[in-house]
């Protein structure tokens, strides 16, 4: 089977480190920006950077809709802290304007675990991942205050939801992508190959 081709979306954020863990992961990692490129791809991650910021961008370089569809049709997509913003249903504190893609029926409250300078890390257990905990960077993160019947909780920190699947959508709070550990690109990679199998 060949190498499945996973986007980044560089609009902001820690673009470059999710290149370097999905090409780690066996995948080929490409940067997309505009809604041409997302037809290219068998899979996409959203990074970190500012939720408000990634809404606002991706509706001005015209890859919101898009972006919204694809995902509809089934799309795999790996959301980091601001991407698993953008992939919620509902977010419990909007800014002013900021949408969401959607994807995961869940509610999710921004910058819960505090400010820039409470950024923290902290052992993680994700379901789906073999072996020691995963080492989670969480810089102002956000957790997930509910989730929906259809979505699968993969790992909660101090009592809150960090982790979730929901069909081909997975999300974390934490920053994976900054520890060199790349089992949770791993698993996303897994995931993409999964659906591709199943749509040939």
């Amino acid at each position: 089977m060949s190498t499945p081709v996973i986007g980044v979306l560089a609009l902001q954020g820690d673009v470059r480190e999710h290149l370097i863990a999905l090409a780690a992961a066996d995948a080929v990692a490409r940067p997309v920006r505009r809604p041409e490129e997302l037809a290219e791809i068998d899979g996409l991650v959203i990074p970190g950077g500012e939720s408000t910021t990634i809404s606002k961008l991706a509706v001005l370089f015209g890859v919101m809709e898009p972006l919204r569809a694809r995902v509809r049709d089934g799309l795999p997509v790996y959301g980091t802290c601001a991407g698993m913003i953008m992939l919620a249903d509902k977010i419990l504190d909007p800014r002013s304007g900021q949408e969401t893609i959607g994807g995961i029926d869940m509610i999710v409250r921004r910058n819960a675990f505090g400010r820039q300078n409470e950024s923290f890390e902290a052992a993680v257990d994700v379901k789906g991942v073999e072996g020691d905990p995963v080492e989670g960077v969480f810089i102002r993160a956000p957790w997930v205050e509910s989730v929906g019947a259809e979505t699968e909780v993969l790992a909660e920190h101090g009592g809150h939801i960090v982790a979730v699947r929901q069909g081909n959508v997975l999300a974390t709070s934490f920053h994976p992508e900054l520890t060199g550990d790349h089992r949770v690109h791993g698993l996303f990679v897994d995931m993409v190959r999964a659906n591709r199998t199943a749509a040939s």
